[in-house]
């Protein structure tokens, strides 16, 4: 597979779109589900972009079979551009190694700053959908990551562990970073009613304390298929299509494809503005 440097320069089909995915805790399938969205959404016509803000765990370029040389890390420094650092990953999704250093984007300096923006206009003119693996927990990084984006993913488990610490994330980020609208799947659910029960246990409590709004996005199984294609850094929706967790995985990708086009407080540019604090005081 290539890892050379991708060309940013064509037209965008559509307002680029950015979804950070999340969870209260690790285990739970997150940068796994990632890079398989990822491939689904790029199945529908979609171009898209996956930055990996795990920062100590990246594990997003392991699960694609990629080894980058370069991070955004490079980019901020000023010892590259943005489509040197830009990878190619299965079904032509691009990859962000974002993850050596990344918490330096916080407390960037004015020149730092404009560098990064100036390189990710590039970026907003030729995506469609910026997919955000954020770590597990919640750490000021995960948070900073999740308040930007225009949509917020919440994975979670059955297990009230996960769903506890999935509270916590949503808590967090409501009262301190005013986030009330966000999008919940359920991962390694035994089935539709155990997936659904998890959700109505976390929306009912959170709904009820935090005056937010969760909105259910379905579930993805267990399935010995996934297991069997991270073995083989392959992402299961190429290596075993007619799975039950690619189906489900597909499904996912065709309801986040036809939520409606983020404006200029949803895109790419405006995503990084946030997250680096332009215009911040």
């Amino acid at each position: 597979m290539s890892e050379t440097a991708i060309d940013l320069s064509s037209s965008p089909a559509r307002a680029p779109h950015v979804i950070a995915i999340a969870s209260g805790k690790g285990g739970v399938g997150k940068t796994n589900l990632t890079a398989n969205l990822a491939v689904a959404l790029a199945g529908r016509g979609l171009r898209v972009c996956v930055l990996d803000a795990d920062l100590g765990l990246a594990n997003l370029d392991v699960l694609y079979g990629l080894s980058p040389e370069r991070s955004l890390r490079d980019v901020v420094r000023g010892e590259c551009g943005l489509p040197d650092v830009v990878v190619e990953g299965p079904g032509g999704v691009r990859v962000i190694p974002a993850a050596s250093g990344f918490e330096e984007l916080t407390r960037l300096g004015a020149d730092e700053r404009l560098r990064l923006l100036a390189e990710m206009d590039g970026l907003e003119d030729s995506v469609d959908v910026l997919l955000v693996d954020t770590a597990a927990g919640i750490s000021a990084n995960v948070l900073y990551f999740t308040a930007a984006a225009a949509d917020a993913l919440i994975v979670i488990t059955p297990e009230p562990t996960s769903l506890t610490d999935a509270y916590a994330l949503v808590k967090v980020l409501a009262t301190r970073y005013g986030r009330r609208d966000f999008l919940v799947t359920v991962n390694m659910a035994a089935g539709e009613a155990d997936a659904e029960a998890a959700f109505r246990r976390l929306a009912r409590v959170a709904e009820r304390f935090l005056r937010v709004r969760l909105e259910y996005q379905g579930y993805v199984p267990y399935d010995d298929a996934l297991p069997r294609a991270v073995r083989q850094q392959h992402p299961v929706v190429l290596a075993a299509p007619g799975s039950p967790a690619s189906q489900a995985l597909v499904a996912l990708a065709a309801r986040l494809a036809v939520r409606p086009a983020a404006g200029p407080t949803g895109g790419v540019q405006f995503f990084f503005r946030r997250l680096v604090g332009e215009g911040r005081a």
